[in-house]
């Protein structure tokens, strides 16, 4: 990598950590104040739609200039990915991406300065691309493959503090070092305008510091797509709001937070202009009903009363609708008296290998236990074969149903219908507790006979928990249970999971979130 893509800035107020201080040893820095410059990106009433039935945008105008840090946000579903499609469909395609993650507008422009490039940090590896090595991968980000792509290689692993063989296949990578190989992917493509969806999802607080860190100093544009609020205040500058309601895209200046308060506060601004206006409206007409009856002066004086009546009715503003928060909701236990699972040793790899050492532990009900270890020490791996029954060294209690909340979603079956993969886990059908599960966790009731696949990543993990709601299982498995959810509805999830009254592991590199919730044994793999 050339010190174009190092050529960082800092801003005045920002601190120089062990990771910037790394940085500023590895390669030439030129520091300077942050300052933007021309348009890079602008939609002009931009409109998408997948069907006429179900807009996306609707006539969406913005701009962003060069240099900016942006945080994309919206309810789940509003159309956040699709805006990135849209984005990587307004220049040529890089070589990895396949037809479904690339669109056109229905109508309207997009404008990408002239020569910009652009790179997309996926949030999952395309299946395509499982087989490849590493080295083979890296080199899709490229039309001609340089001579130096071993060393390039090199040096955005450093960036993303990384090390790996570069003949190892992509497939044998934990979600963590996936989500680490998916940003520096990215980055290697050195892209004027950087695209990074979900990035922190699966990254341990190590693997979040250091692309903090990268992000605030990155000379370049960079639009976010993130639920984790606090990962989004440390570097962003401004908002793009996708309005699931309106279709429209609305611009904010300020951090995260700010904009926040922002919305809030025109909220209560509209509600109010609109509650005054109503009440004008109401004197009004009572007085023109008075006046109406009255002869002369009065009947004229009517007439006017009507005429500004009509005049504060036009006036009225549609109040902005505010992101939908799940309602509280109980997740029902299996009624279990034995232990749910029993462990007697815990496997993790170490120098590429599965290494076991002793554990014991029995889960009964309202047991719960929380697992932790860096990226790629077999978090993951664990939790899939306790969930399969296929632990060495632990036995899941026969009969007892396992709720299982995958980082990937590999659990759930993308073909199936939404409301067979509701139906699925119940163990008596009734349609009314079906559609009430879809209602109460805000997920789209005219896509419930679509496949899940077409649910947005945020929808799909609504779709597990709803899951467990009509499933009533003995053990929660979680791995990361706040991947892809609107950090608006963490704080219900939390509550739900710690009035739970089954077992619960879980994994989560979330420590706010974690901390919401009670747990009773800690175990981190590979100490």
């Amino acid at each position: 990598m050339n010190s174009h893509l190092l050529s960082l800035v800092l801003r005045p107020t920002t601190a120089c950590s062990t990771f910037y201080a790394k940085l500023i040893e590895l390669y030439p820095l030129k520091i300077s104040l942050m300052s933007h410059g021309n348009v890079i990106v602008r939609f002009d009433e931009v409109s998408f739609a997948y069907n006429e039935k179900k807009p996306i945008l609707d006539e969406a105008s913005f701009s962003v200039r060069q240099d900016s840090k942006i945080t994309i946000m919206g309810q789940n579903g509003a159309g956040k990915s699709t805006l990135f499609k849209l984005l990587v469909g307004a220049v040529e395609a890089p070589g990895e991406l396949t037809a479904d993650m690339i669109l056109k507008p229905t109508r309207g422009t997009i404008h990408i300065q002239k020569g910009a490039t652009v790179g997309i940090g996926l949030q999952v590896l395309p299946k395509a691309f499982l087989n490849h090595s590493m080295r083979e991968y890296f080199a899709t980000a490229f039309t001609d493959v340089p001579h130096h792509l071993d060393k390039l290689i090199a040096d955005v692993l450093d960036v993303v503090d990384f090390n790996a063989p570069l003949d190892q296949k992509m497939s044998t990578f934990s979600g963590g070092q996936l989500a680490r190989l998916l940003l520096a992917h990215a980055l290697i493509q050195e892209p004027d305008l950087l695209l990074l969806d979900e990035p922190t999802n699966n990254l341990d607080q190590d693997g979040i510091d250091h692309l903090t860190g990268f992000l605030i100093m990155y000379p370049k544009t960079v639009i976010v797509i993130s639920h984790d609020a606090d990962f989004l205040n440390s570097f962003t500058e401004g908002v793009l709001n996708v309005d699931v309601h309106t279709q429209k895209i609305e611009q904010y200046v300020g951090d995260y937070f700010d904009v926040i308060k922002q919305i809030s506060s025109q909220i209560q601004r509209e509600e109010r202009k609109n509650a005054q206006l109503k009440k004008n409206i109401q004197d009004r007409k009572d007085k023109v009903n008075f006046f109406s009856n009255k002869g002369g002066k009065m009947r004229r004086l009517a007439s006017k009363m009507r005429e500004e009546v009509a005049q504060d009715e036009e006036d009225m503003v549609e109040v902005k609708r505010d992101d939908k928060t799940l309602p509280p909701f109980k997740l029902v236990a299996q009624d279990w008296s034995d232990p749910v699972l029993e462990i007697d040793k815990v496997g993790f790899f170490k120098n590429g290998a599965m290494q076991h050492k002793p554990y014991e532990l029995k889960l009964y009900r309202q047991s719960r236990l929380l697992i932790s270890g860096p990226n790629g020490i077999g978090k993951s791996t664990f939790l899939r074969q306790l969930a399969m029954g296929e632990a060495e060294g632990a036995r899941l209690t026969p009969g007892v149903k396992v709720g299982y909340y995958q980082q990937d979603f590999g659990g759930l079956d993308f073909e199936q219908t939404m409301y067979d993969s509701l139906v699925e886990v119940m163990e008596t059908t009734r349609d009314q507790e079906v559609y009430e599960a879809v209602g109460r966790f805000l997920l789209p009731k005219n896509m419930i006979q679509q496949p899940v696949g077409l649910l947005s990543e945020g929808q799909k993990g609504l779709l597990c928990y709803a899951r467990f709601l009509l499933q009533k299982p003995g053990l929660l498995i979680l791995d990361e249970p706040t991947n892809h959810i609107n950090f608006r509805h963490l704080p219900v999830i939390a509550k739900a999971l710690d009035d739970f009254e089954g077992a619960i592991i879980m994994v989560s590199h979330m420590p706010e979130f974690v901390e919401q919730i009670r747990f009773d044994e800690a175990l981190v793999l590979g100490s």
